[in-house]
């Protein structure tokens, strides 16, 4: 496996794969690969062990199979790499930590990452990836889109309809029912009490 991204979410991923790995899955992670990583994250990476093997160009250039996880926190980039990984001999699988809960009829696309703590009701879609992180919350009958992303702490209830490539920020809140667009952001600790239109910005409570 190769965690595409060595910044924090980055190492998180790779706490997760160790995790699983201790539950009997049984990942090798060859290491990261970045663009453009910080001597912070490349000190961070070397601790754990691994390296830094090259860019996504690079990885392009890779002519045998591979999985791949994208560690990247922005939708938009994450999207951006799949893009250019695609023609190559990828695999992208799921990783959900052991410390998640997942209730009953969850569908779970390739590559969505769900960190721990997160709980996820029942009658839940999580397109592809799709990320959940720490401690966040979906409530029943509610779907997320492709290379979305769910900042810790972040509550959507029930039967709400987010799209692709949004990013709620931590602790924010989405009421029943609601739809956010595709590409909106949803600031952190925003209470959103109306839809959200594609593309737009809202923060505050309520949100606006």
């Amino acid at each position: 496996m190769v965690i595409v991204g060595c910044g924090g979410f980055g190492r998180e991923v790779w706490s997760i794969v160790e995790a699983l790995n201790a539950r009997g899955d049984s990942w090798t992670v060859e290491g990261f690969v970045d663009d453009a990583p910080s001597e912070e994250s490349l000190n961070r990476v070397q601790i754990l062990g691994s390296a830094v093997l090259g860019s996504v160009a690079d990885l392009r250039k890779r002519k045998s199979p591979y999985a791949a996880v994208l560690a990247i926190g922005s939708p938009a980039a994450r999207k951006d790499v799949a893009w250019a990984l695609a023609g190559t001999d990828v695999e992208y699988p799921r990783l959900i930590h052991p410390d998640s809960t997942l209730g009953h009829s969850i569908e779970v696309a390739d590559g969505v990452v769900v960190a721990p703590g997160a709980r996820l009701s029942t009658n839940v879609l999580l397109g592809a990836h799709a990320h959940v992180d720490q401690n966040a919350t979906v409530g029943h009958d509610s779907q997320i889109g492709a290379f979305s992303r769910l900042n810790p702490q972040a509550c959507v209830s029930g039967s709400v309809r987010i799209g692709r490539g949004v990013l709620v920020g931590a602790s924010a809140t989405i009421l029943q029912g609601l739809a956010v667009g595709d590409g909106a952001v949803v600031g952190a600790a925003a209470c959103v009490v109306r839809d959200v239109p594609a593309g737009a910005v809202v923060k505050g409570v309520p949100a606006r």
